[in-house]
């Protein structure tokens, strides 16, 4: 019996797997249902009331489960609730759910782990065989100090819903990421006044490009890294134009080294003075901020959108593979740990249009390999050896990513789901006839 961690979009199709290849596990969700933080009413979600997906329905659904004709390409979050939820019923996973509980502690035993789990304040000893842990990766905000006393308001975008907190007010942004610049766009409307405060360069796709999604366009033709990487630079230069033709600064480094922000609308709001460009904050004295370019301005509101950190409260850092300056734990494919055959880490990676579709191939890998290392296969010993050697490799098809803490785990969407595919194949061509009867009869 396995246990997972999670019920987002990363714990059901988990779940899905498990399920179709005859795995028997428990889930254990916070929340009262499915969806992660794509349902808005889960006291642990991040989603604001404006939010909607900032990659295209078609190239981020399950492929066995496509999204409904008349969803938006970019849809709301409203409608991914209805998604997974749907998703849940079609394959019956939720039954296999605890539901408003929380996983405590998860320890390591002689053989398998030991899992503590707590609903309406009742805890519980569960012992599995094994432990897939789906809870996410955008729940712990990563807030950041501020260089002195603000006398207003602070708060990060996990704390916002909606635009009528801004209200009035002269409201200063710090980031430049997806979450930001949407934030931004969703104060002007309300605000007395709105900045952004940047720290370095940012490279800006639209959501549209001849009236279909941006990322439905390429990839048909295979080029070369930098060739691709100088003939999109020059799409999107002729597209946006320069960053700094907006006031912030431009990037220092290459198109895909860092995750692009799709937001235009940022740009529109920059170009009409409804948003002014800030730098870095040097100082903060009162409702004053003080900027490196020596700039200051008098705010109500800071709204700090930097991002996230990995959280994993429940289990000791020493069993996730994760030295204490890396960025993320050291695994290989971002899942498999290199020494326990029997602990798991799903959904641990980004990639530009990796969609979900990506992570449900990485959750059958995953489903594969624990049925076929129980039954001996030499394909499931095969890769065993390699996530032993390679766990420190990471995919990034030869591209430069920045250093920095959200890109750790960061691969190239290519490399990775290639080298998925060559280990699911291994492990597929292993079932013997009853291993794939049996999958056949458990699939839903």
């Amino acid at each position: 019996m396995y246990a997972i961690i999670g019920a987002g979009p990363m714990g059901l199709c988990t779940a899905r797997q498990l399920k179709k290849h005859g795995i028997d596990f428990v889930g254990f969700e916070l929340n009262s249902d499915v969806g992660g933080l794509w349902d808005i009413d889960n006291p642990h979600s991040t989603m604001y009331d404006s939010a909607h997906l900032i990659s295209s329905k078609s190239t981020t659904q399950f492929s066995e489960f496509p999204m409904r004709d008349e969803v938006a390409p970019y849809p709301h979050h409203s409608e991914m609730r209805r998604y997974f939820r749907d998703y849940a019923d079609h394959f019956q996973l939720k039954t296999h759910y605890q539901f408003n509980t929380r996983v405590v502690e998860v320890n390591r035993l002689e053989r398998g782990w030991q899992l503590i789990s707590e609903q309406n304040g009742v805890r519980r000893n569960w012992q599995f065989d094994g432990v897939l842990i789906a809870n996410g990766t955008l729940h712990k905000p990563n807030s950041v100090s501020l260089p002195g006393d603000f006398d207003g308001q602070v708060m990060h975008s996990s704390e916002y819903r909606s635009a009528a907190v801004f209200e009035g007010k002269r409201v200063l942004v710090v980031g430049c990421g997806n979450s930001a610049c949407d934030i931004a766009v969703d104060a002007v409307h309300r605000a007395a006044s709105v900045d952004i405060s940047v720290r370095r360069g940012y490279f800006f796709l639209p959501k549209f490009i001849l009236g279909k999604p941006t990322d439905t366009f390429g990839g048909a033709i295979k080029l070369p890294r930098p060739l691709k990487q100088r003939l999109d630079g020059l799409l999107v230069r002729a597209l946006v134009g320069k960053p700094s033709s907006y006031g912030l600064p431009d990037p220092d480094y290459k198109l895909y080294e860092s995750h692009p922000v799709m937001n235009s609308l940022v740009l529109h709001y920059l170009g009409h003075g409804d948003i002014k460009a800030r730098r870095d904050i040097s100082k903060v004295d009162g409702k004053q901020v003080t900027f490196t370019d020596g700039e200051q301005g008098e705010y109500d509101l800071i709204l700090q959108g930097t991002g996230y950190k990995l959280d994993y409260p429940f289990i000791d850092r020493a069993h996730l593979n994760w030295p204490e300056k890396a960025g993320a734990p050291q695994l290989y494919l971002n899942v498999f740990h290199p020494q326990y055959d029997d602990l798991f880490m799903m959904g641990m990676v980004e990639a530009s249009g990796l969609g979900w579709q990506g992570r449900d191939e990485q959750a059958e890998l995953v489903a594969l390999y624990i049925r076929q290392l129980q039954q001996g296969a030499a394909s499931a010993k095969a890769l065993q050896q390699t996530k032993r050697e390679r766990a420190s490799i990471r995919l990034d098809g030869g591209y430069n990513y920045l250093d920095l803490e959200r890109m750790a785990y960061y691969v190239h969407k290519d490399t990775y789901r290639a080298s998925i595919a060559e280990h699911t194949a291994q492990l597929n061509a292993d079932l013997d006839h009853n291993g794939a009867t049996y999958a056949t009869r458990s699939a839903v």
